[in-house]
Parts: structure tokens; sequence; C-alpha cells
């Protein structure tokens, strides 16, 4: 079963690339969450990877056109990503130092901030990231 479902009413941002983005973080999500099901330590590594990547690479899309339209929150908004970004690569040196677990209380606390973020912090960049011509 899926921990997280992207839906057009809850997450859609109206931006077309973002919302992929999202989509793709939301099977990266469910995929660890599989993975932490299993029990398997390497493949748990292998998925919390490749999620923490795409991360980086997600936020870094956001924020580059953020920039490009001089988005007024720009700030707030990447410190929130910051925030993120520091607790899951700290997250993923411990895991591959044999120093911590990945379980269910990690991806649940991925998917609370993904729900709490796109909804709340990504659909305020919707209207200037459209009046700047990104759809």
């Amino acid at each position: 079963m899926s921990l997280i479902t992207w839906t057009q009413e809850r997450f859609a941002t109206q931006v077309a690339q973002h919302d992929e983005e999202h989509k793709h973080l939301f099977n990266l999500l469910n995929g660890l969450h599989a993975s932490v099901g299993s029990g398997e330590r390497n493949s748990i590594g292998a998925a919390l990877d490749g999620l923490i990547a795409f991360v980086a690479e997600h936020f870094a899309a956001e924020e580059k056109n953020m920039i490009s339209v001089d988005y007024v929150d720009f700030k707030q908004h990447k410190l929130e990503h910051d925030s993120l970004v520091k607790l899951c690569v700290d997250l993923q040196a411990e895991f591959h130092a044999g120093l911590t677990q990945i379980n269910e209380q990690t991806t649940l606390y991925l998917r609370d901030w993904l729900c709490r973020h796109i909804p709340t912090v990504d659909f305020k960049y919707a209207p200037a990231l459209a009046a700047g011509g990104i759809k």
C-alpha cells in the first residue's frame, strides 16, 4: 500500500514541471517506505540515496524558477528547503555509518512534511511563476 498518493485536488501547484517532480518524489518516498517494510538494509540505503538526490534536484529547480521571477518569499521558502536537506543528509550519513536506522517513523515524517509543505508553501509560488511565464 502506498504511503502517499498525489492528487490534483490536494497537491497541484499548476506548475507542470513541479507537479511532475512532486509525483516522482511521492513515488520515491513510497519506494523507501516499501524498502523499510522489507527490512533489507541495502534496499533501504539505495532508496534513501535516490530520494535524497532527487529532493536536492527538485529543490534546486524550484529555487531557480523562484529566482527567475524574483519571487518575494524566496528566502523563507529556501530556508524550509535547506532545513529538510540538512536533516536528510545528516540522516543519510548516520544510516550509512551504521549509527541509525531508517524506519516507518522516518517515512511518516517525510510524508507529513510534503503534505504540509506543498499545499501551504509551494502553492504560494504558483501565481508568481505563472506571471513570469512558468506554467
